[in-house]
């Protein structure tokens, strides 16, 4: 596979140094792209880098995802306004170790000749000296060149500090390191990262007068104008403590049909001739959301697994389509808690369930999830009500057996209007 062209036809290229090419036709090249380690869990916005990754190895190239335990303390001024908060070496370590974990669902570790390989910047800064850095590598690059990078002509007015200006030396010192160690010749990444990596080459060039490469990709950006991977939430993670595998799953399948055909492209492995007939297919019926659907299955196996993947498919359900108690019932907590989360809530004592409750009282006088007891028994009759997704009568009587993970209670009115009922000891 040509890694070039596999990636433009993806719509995956923004920037490339003349000489790519011609350096990407030759046998297990090198190639790497820095992961910021500020917390212990990569989100989506960085799947675009782990994609270029596995794409890269696919061709039969050596991927490097360098981790910068170094330049995290440092903190990239690259896109940002303010100067960001210095973590701790401890936390960076914490850090360094979930990502590793992150990516070993994406990159082959197998030892063969072009395994995967995570490195820790840290491990070769250090114990280089201040006096040493500016002697071996500062000297190489002017003022001048450094100020003209639009990741510090963009702060000039707000204001930059000597730490945040010298981050374009130290990524760049970290290309040299990895071309001289370890044959690195590219860098990859996003595009707002292209006046870092061309530092790196520059500095390989004057340093050592070698040929170090750079290609980058698009900023990922959603149709409609807003941030991509962000929600009212905040960021989607990839670890499921922070994003459960169900919002994970519902971010994929909630997404436009114009964002979902670059989506397609970028987040899956299937080839173009696959791709074309999904877009095909999903053309003649939108409504059915083929190609939604085909990105949250792929995106959400590939990162959490089938299990969590069958529990996402199974929650939706139960919210947007026909389900049964026995479905609620097998949901773990974190999942239910997820699909339900924003439902009108009651609280009610532990002993006030274990005595029974009837639910005429429990949907009106009681919780209020109905205005009255009277409006309960009409909307009963009427066959509207349910409890744990099952049509009930008036006669009913509620106890622990009712409970889903021995502390819910699901009311429902029509298909829409949701009601939980919370026990508290």
């Amino acid at each position: 596979m040509n890694f070039v062209e596999e990636l433009r036809w993806r719509g995956m290229i923004h920037d490339m140094m003349p000489g790519v090419e011609e350096e990407l036709n030759k046998k297990n090249r090198v190639g790497y792209i820095g992961f910021d380690p500020t917390a212990d869990s990569l989100h989506i916005g960085s799947l675009v880098q782990i994609m270029i990754l596995v794409h890269f190895q696919k061709a039969g190239h050596k991927p490097i995802a360098l981790i910068g335990g170094a330049t995290g303390m440092v903190g990239d001024p690259s896109g940002k306004s303010n100067e960001r908060n210095l973590l701790g070496k401890e936390e960076i370590e914490a850090n360094i170790n979930g990502i590793q974990k992150q990516l070993e669902k994406f990159l082959s570790f197998d030892d063969t000749e072009n395994s995967a390989e995570v490195l820790n910047n840290l491990s070769w800064f250090e114990s280089f000296g201040f006096l040493d850095f500016i002697r071996e590598v500062g000297k190489h690059l002017s003022i001048n060149y450094m100020m003209a990078k639009d990741s510090v002509k963009s702060r000039l007015e707000t204001g930059m500090s000597f730490t945040e200006f010298s981050y374009q030396l130290l990524q760049g010192y970290d290309f040299l390191h990895l071309y001289n160690k370890h044959n690195c010749t590219i860098q990859l990444g996003g595009s707002d990262q292209w006046g870092n990596i061309v530092t790196g080459t520059e500095l390989i060039r004057r340093k050592i007068s070698g040929n170090a490469f750079a290609v980058t990709t698009p900023l990922i950006k959603k149709a409609d104008g807003t941030k991509f991977g962000k929600t009212e939430d905040g960021n989607v993670w990839l670890d499921k403590r922070r994003t459960s595998p169900y919002k994970f799953y519902q971010y994929w399948l909630n997404a436009s049909d114009e964002d979902s055909k670059n989506y397609i492209k970028i987040f899956t492995l299937l080839d173009k001739k696959e791709i074309d007939a999904l877009i095909a297919s999903h053309e003649e019926a939108p409504h059915i959301r083929i190609l939604q659907k085909k990105i949250a299955e792929d995106i959400t196996i590939r990162v959490h697994g089938k299990k969590d993947f069958d529990t996402a498919v199974a929650a939706s359900k139960i919210l947007f389509g026909k389900s049964t108690t026995d479905d609620l019932m097998q949901l773990d907590e974190d999942t239910f808690l997820s699909v339900f989360e924003g439902v009108p809530n009651y609280e009610m004592n532990r002993r006030d369930i274990e005595s029974g409750v009837g639910i005429v009282d429990l949907l009106g006088t009681r919780s209020g999830f109905l205005s009255s007891n009277g409006e309960a028994r009409r909307d009963i009759k009427g066959n509207s009500i349910s409890v744990n997704k099952a049509k009930i009568n008036e006669e009913i009587i509620l106890d622990s057996s009712s409970l889903i993970n021995n502390k819910y209670i699901l009311l429902g009115k029509g298909k829409k209007n949701n009601y939980l009922v919370i026990i508290v000891d």
